[in-house]
């Protein structure tokens, strides 16, 4: 899996102004939680933070929190970002343990171009993130589909997916990933055309026109 380093500090203070006050010394609050483990207050840098995220899927990189000097293996659990503004008001990091299996989604990439669609077909790809279940060593970076083969109206299922040993899915393996479907036989706002031989219907005139 995707590794990658942040520092962090402590904190004690708290309040809706304290966070103000560190956004604008260019620090975003943070939390750090964990099973069994004590909610812990800290600031990152702001501007380390945005270059992390530019770099990694932070959904499923294990992040190693250093904060003075005790290193914290770490997943983010959840971000919060400015409604308009690119910045990142706040992160909610969880505390990992290497026995402790864990519940993350991992990107899904299609390889190829699929058959159908040389048929005038569509690909339309549904689940681009899948939830699976396994140890923090285990956690893949992304799940590789090849989907060359599909022709019209076949699909890949979630039952369908090579997944890495000790990774197991947490939806059902029915739902479907992906799916070529077939192109339209005629378009809505397209006029019908009379079929050879039928006589083409030519409508009355109203009662004022001459």
């Amino acid at each position: 899996m995707a590794q990658a380093k942040l520092a962090a500090v402590a904190r004690q203070d708290m309040g809706k102004g304290v966070a103000r006050k560190l956004r604008a010394a260019g620090k975003v609050p943070a939390v750090m939680y964990g099973h069994g483990e004590t909610t812990r207050s800290l600031t990152v840098d702001a501007h380390e933070l945005q270059l992390l995220f530019s770099k990694v899927h932070w959904e499923n990189t294990l992040i190693q929190l250093d904060i003075g000097g005790e290193s914290v293996s770490t997943l983010v659990r959840e971000v919060q970002s400015h409604a308009y503004k690119s910045d990142i008001l706040h992160v909610d990091f969880y505390q990992i343990h290497a026995n402790e299996a864990l519940e993350v989604e991992i990107p899904v990439r299609l390889l190829g171009t699929p058959a159908g669609i040389k048929l005038g077909g569509m690909l339309s790809h549904s689940i681009n993130d899948l939830m699976v279940r396994c140890l923090p060593a285990n956690i893949p970076d992304h799940i590789d589909v090849d989907v060359s083969h599909l022709g019209l109206n076949e699909a890949v299922h979630v039952s369908d997916l090579k997944l890495p040993a000790g990774v197991e899915s947490v939806i059902e393996g029915d739902r479907v990933v992906c799916v070529v479907n077939p192109p339209s036989v005629v378009a809505a706002d397209e006029p019908a055309v009379p079929a050879p031989g039928e006589p083409e219907v030519i409508k009355k005139a109203k009662a004022d026109e001459k």
